[in-house]
């Protein structure tokens, strides 16, 4: 079975979205972005609650606007130093935690995409956009990116999660669900047993987004589920060793059915931490050290129902995340070959 989990990543290794320049591979060149479709039939049954999935943190915050105003996610204290133009300069090396855009995200393999939205104080229309301390791109256009990638791969399944709302009332909101229909429109899949969503159905069905909606403003709409349905615990450290130990106890603590599971599979800086990397920023002060250590422990896991089903990275491209996640899904294949045998 080592042999045919190799053969398996081999071949994906040799697919490229797109070729680059000097002809070497990276993780950001890797192309899984058919992974789904590319499971073996018997997995086609598997709820996707079973499936490990990977995803990414604060999807959207590749890029930041550090000239927009501070985002009402922020203190009042922030919003007061952020006068000083460096101030936010320095905001934007601790605000982004991707490198890939939307697009990119999904070629590499990300299906689970972390969301964060606010309404841009003093603005007069009822446009929404990504946040993550500044301001994001505008929510309409990372929702068409998305919706244009799933056209062209009619296999693939999305779970966006809005999770954070800021300055929002229920005019934005409705605004914002309005949008996510023109987006996706026949795409969208009702909220209904988790234990029922296997790719099969969804295919059956032509479904291709979850979309989850941390407020009780999902109620009125059928295709929004609730944010239970997708808990996501935050161990809050900059420990891995920490980290690992939260990851652990949570995985044990799973519900075995009803809900989705999210390893949030990062570190997250305190003050003294981002005062004593206040230059070199969230990717060189803690991510960029820490990933190996981190992905060593996605290697030692494996999905099913009371194992691993979404994890979740800054910075997918620094190591190759993705498709680690992704192979993760061999196991169920060799549990399957072994219980033959």
């Amino acid at each position: 079975m080592l042999a045919v989990r190799k053969a398996r990543r081999k071949l994906r290794m040799g697919t490229i979205c797109s070729p680059n320049p000097s002809g070497t591979k990276t993780a950001s060149d890797v192309c899984n972005a058919d992974w789904m479709a590319s499971l073996p039939p018997h997995l086609h049954n598997v709820p996707l609650s079973n499936l490990a999935i990977p995803g990414s943190h604060d999807s959207f915050s590749y890029w930041v606007d550090e000239k927009s105003p501070v985002g009402p996610d922020q203190t009042q204290a922030i919003k007061r130093l952020a006068r000083i133009s460096l101030v936010k300069k320095l905001m934007k090396k601790w605000s982004v935690t991707q490198n890939l855009t939307f697009r990119e995200q999904l070629e590499a393999g990300i299906r689970y995409f972390d969301l964060r939205v606010s309404s841009k104080p003093g603005d007069t229309d009822q446009e929404i956009y990504f946040i993550h301390g500044l301001f994001g791109i505008k929510v309409w256009d990372g929702l068409m990116e998305i919706d244009s990638f799933l056209t062209q791969h009619p296999k693939e399944i999305v779970f966006l999660d809005f999770n954070h709302f800021y300055a929002m009332d229920e005019a934005h909101h409705k605004c914002l669900v309005l949008r996510i229909q023109e987006a996706f429109e026949n795409k969208l899949c009702p909220a209904c047993s988790v234990e029922s969503m296997t790719l099969k159905t969804l295919w059956e069905k032509k479904c291709q987004v979850l979309i989850f909606y941390h407020c009780p403003f999902y109620k009125q709409y059928s295709f929004l589920w609730p944010g239970k349905k997708i808990p996501a615990p935050w161990a809050n450290t900059t420990s891995v060793r920490k980290l690992i130990l939260f990851l652990e106890t949570t995985l044990s603590e799973r519900a075995p059915q009803g809900s989705f599971h999210v390893s949030q599979a990062i570190l997250t800086p305190r003050v003294k931490t981002i005062a004593r990397g206040l230059v070199g920023g969230l990717k060189n002060t803690l991510v960029h050290r820490n990933l190996p250590a981190i992905l060593d422990w996605v290697k030692t896991q494996k999905p099913g129902a009371m194992g691993v089903n979404i994890i979740t990275s800054d910075f997918v491209d620094l190591v190759d995340f993705a498709t680690t996640v992704i192979e993760l899904n061999d196991l169920l294949q060799e549990d399957r070959a072994l219980a033959k045998c």
